[in-house]
């Protein structure tokens, strides 16, 4: 069945154009009414990324939650605000609605990204499909009034999944170190985003089993990422004094060992320790003393509590009915059901390049284990799964389609023999 999924079929130019078109005039439609028509909130994290930001362009210090120079949290989204800041003059206006604007221009181009993944895949029935779902999937909407790292986080992975497939396609080394400068610039949005470098380079190890080749392409990779997060451990090395290539954050980790966030369990004397030595230590008592609540908090408590609702964003009032005639949480839920079907499915032909895809959901959802679980943390994944489901679904649909004029052509032979 999967064999189908690269026909691209044959539309009229017009028509999709049109298609696009409508789309996109839609998409913008929902996010700039979003933006104008309701009172936007502030998340705990936005107000320290002001103070933050605040702090660097008027004081020259680089920290969160913090006067004296730190590594809490990776530089590309604080710089982003501060560029912003800057232009907006932000010590005469409110810099939030301008950030906001060009949120909303960030989702458009992220949503044209996952168009032109999908279609690359599945052909542009399947493109279309996915940009109209990725139109009007609600955090897509809501996220953009979100003064948080998700919608630029987002625009880098997709463009990062895009060139790492070209990457991949070509024997070049250009495109190789392309790409890892792109994850750089994802890593310095979302550090934990690292990983997935190893598991893709391993997955084309496996794919095209070209071993030379496969580490050839890594190393590039690594070099392009190296060159982007370089001024970062740099100023780490230089400032802090110690080799930070990500961030130095541990609050989500300790968070992410109290059982469905019963933060007052009592489980370990918290007196006297850093947050990784109680970290460590819960998770020690935790898996001994009592194994099956963390065994099932690890696994399907967190996958659970990331992906059964959707991410809403930082809040605003009245809540802004993105798809009026139906229920939110179910058209998440549906894409989330049948992006497990997706994903076996793929897995089960895994030679092809929407495995890519299916690798960096797997990977990503075994990586926010480690962490304490929020709706929000299935935000820069969501495009992903929208794509598989868009590829897959049309590949079902095409595979029921051939089965049943294969029988209605045999019915009408037999007819015609008797």
């Amino acid at each position: 069945m999967l064999g189908i999924l690269t026909s691209a079929g044959k539309w009229k130019k017009p028509a999709v154009i049109s298609l696009i078109i409508l789309i996109f005039a839609l998409a913008s439609f929902l996010r700039i009414d979003f933006l104008v028509s309701v009172h936007h909130e502030v998340s705990h994290d936005t107000v320290h990324y002001d103070i933050m930001v605040r702090q660097l362009l008027e004081k020259g210090v680089y920290a969160y939650k913090s006067t004296e120079p730190n590594a809490q949290v990776t530089p590309g989204y604080p710089l982003f605000m501060a560029a912003i800041y800057k232009l907006a003059d932000y010590q005469h206006n409110d810099p939030f609605p301008y950030i906001r604007g060009v949120q909303v221009a960030i989702s458009l181009i992220t949503l044209w990204m996952i168009y032109v993944i999908a279609r690359k895949l599945g052909g542009q029935p399947a493109g279309l499909i996915a940009a109209f779902a990725g139109a009007i999937y609600p955090p897509f909407v809501w996220s953009n009034a979100a003064v948080l790292t998700e919608t630029l986080a987002t625009l880098f992975l997709v463009i990062y999944i895009y060139v790492q497939w070209i990457a991949f396609e070509r024997k070049t080394w250009s495109f190789a170190m392309l790409s890892g400068a792109v994850l750089g610039l994802v890593v310095l949005i979302r550090p934990e985003f690292l990983v997935i470098v190893f598991a893709l380079h391993a997955f084309y190890f496996f794919w095209k089993n070209e071993k030379l080749e496969a580490f050839r392409k890594l190393a590039f990779a690594l070099i392009g990422m190296a060159i982007v997060l370089s001024p970062w451990v740099i100023r780490n090395a230089v400032t802090l004094h110690e080799v930070v290539v990500a961030s130095t954050q541990v609050n989500p980790f300790l968070a992410g060992t109290y059982p469905d966030k019963n933060y007052e369990d009592g489980l370990v004397d918290n007196r006297g320790k850093t947050q990784m030595e109680i970290a460590k230590e819960r998770l020690k008592v935790g898996f001994t003393e009592h194994t099956w609540t963390f065994a099932k908090w690890y696994t399907i408590g967190k996958m659970k509590s990331t992906y059964s609702r959707m991410y809403f964003g930082s809040g605003h009032k009245p809540l802004y009915p993105v798809i009026p005639v139906l229920p939110w949480n179910l058209f998440h839920r549906a894409l989330v059901g049948f992006g497990l079907i997706a994903l076996v499915a793929v897995l089960r032909k895994w030679r092809q390049p929407a495995t890519l895809l299916a690798v960096i959901i797997i990977v990503m959802s075994l990586v926010r284990l480690a962490f304490v679980p929020e709706y929000r943390y299935n935000y820069t994944v969501m495009p992903l799964i929208v794509i598989l489901d868009s590829v897959v679904g049309m590949a079902m649909l095409r595979w029921i389609y051939v089965r049943l004029r294969g029988q209605s052509s045999l019915t009408k032979a037999r007819g015609q023999e008797g």
